[in-house]
């Protein structure tokens, strides 16, 4: 074990979306693990578009990262020191341990134990990406067989499981994607009826024309424009699953855009936003059922590696400029 821990540190408050500029990488004594603790040797560092809002300073669901203090994020990595009943030297775990080499925490920053070949699994299709996507979907969207969903970043690590997983329950899809790579592998890749490039194409007659009759869900990974477009083109009790908001990148002033109201009520439609963290208890339940879905190859997923922890500084501007082909992970070596 080395002597010496990188971590890569908060040094400002971004902007919008956070530069190379926002971070540094720093040297440290790796921590001993406490009684209660474990002591983990992070093998992949995961990349999240939520991430810009937990360096925000305003308006968001969980405290932001503090200057001065290790990027929070989820890794996954090998247990190399326990002082912890339940946990062995050799597991291999997936949680809250930050961009780092090692971390050192209790118990409760463990999301799940997870294997040495699922370890990148554990942090996207296997983690809060797939788990977002099921929950998400069935608790808020509550699709029907027949039901017409559209999937905003439908080639992104959550929406590319959506739009499958909508698939297996007898749903027609729509993905909207940027650019024609994208758009070509919602439909080739991930099992898309239809695929809308939202950079070239015209969202509202494209909507219009595969769903005549109205989108019954509509699972909102950006807001914005791309939303207002899509919005007039609910079915009566359409349902729309507000996940996130990829395309505001910063909260002051406040985005404004067309009102929902009209086509909320005239449609009786819903609105609802949707965040992991409420849906701790069900975790087991969704691994459980996605693990089921790929043992019968039914899921799939791509992932886009970075190697080295000198890549995260840019790592998250690089996912917001579309940078990413799949789940983005930096590897340690």
């Amino acid at each position: 074990m080395a002597d010496l821990n990188r971590q890569v540190i908060l040094t400002s408050r971004p902007a919008g979306v956070a530069q190379a500029e926002n971070f540094a990488i720093r040297h440290a004594p790796v921590q001993q693990s406490a009684p209660g603790q474990i002591l983990v040797r992070n093998h992949y560092l995961s990349i999240e578009p939520a991430m810009r809002g937990w360096i925000a300073d305003t308006g968001n669901y969980a405290a932001p990262v503090a200057i001065g203090s290790v990027m929070r994020s989820l890794a996954s990595g090998e247990v190399v020191a326990s002082a912890h009943p339940d946990y062995a030297v050799g597991e291999h775990v997936s949680g809250w341990f930050g961009w780092q080499d090692y971390a050192c925490v209790a118990a409760d920053q463990v999301v799940q134990r997870t294997s040495a070949a699922e370890m990148r699994a554990s942090l996207g299709i296997l983690g809060i990406n797939g788990m977002t996507a099921y929950l998400a979907l069935t608790l808020v969207g509550q699709p029907r067989a027949g039901d017409i969903i559209a999937v905003s970043t439908a080639a992104g690590a959550v929406g590319s499981a959506v739009g499958q997983i909508a698939r297996i329950l007898g749903c027609r899809t729509i993905g909207l994607a940027g650019g024609p790579d994208k758009a070509r592998r919602c439909v080739e890749d991930y099992g898309y009826d239809h695929a809308i490039d939202y950079r070239t194409d015209d969202i509202g007659a494209a909507i219009a024309r595969h769903a005549p009759d109205g989108v019954d869900i509509y699972f909102d990974n950006v807001a914005g424009a791309i939303s207002d477009a899509v919005v007039p083109h609910l079915a009566q009790r359409g349902r729309v699953v507000v996940c996130g908001t990829a395309s505001i990148d910063r909260w002051a002033p406040w985005p404004t855009g067309p009102r929902v109201e009209r086509h909320l009520l005239v449609k009786r439609a819903r609105m609802e936003g949707f965040v992991i963290f409420d849906h701790v208890d069900r975790y087991a339940e969704a691994t459980a059922q996605l693990q089921a879905w790929i043992a019968q190859g039914r899921l799939t997923w791509r992932e886009d590696i970075l190697d080295g922890i000198e890549a995260c500084p840019d790592a998250l501007a690089g996912l917001y400029r579309g940078e990413n082909d799949g789940k983005r992970l930096i590897r340690l070596v």
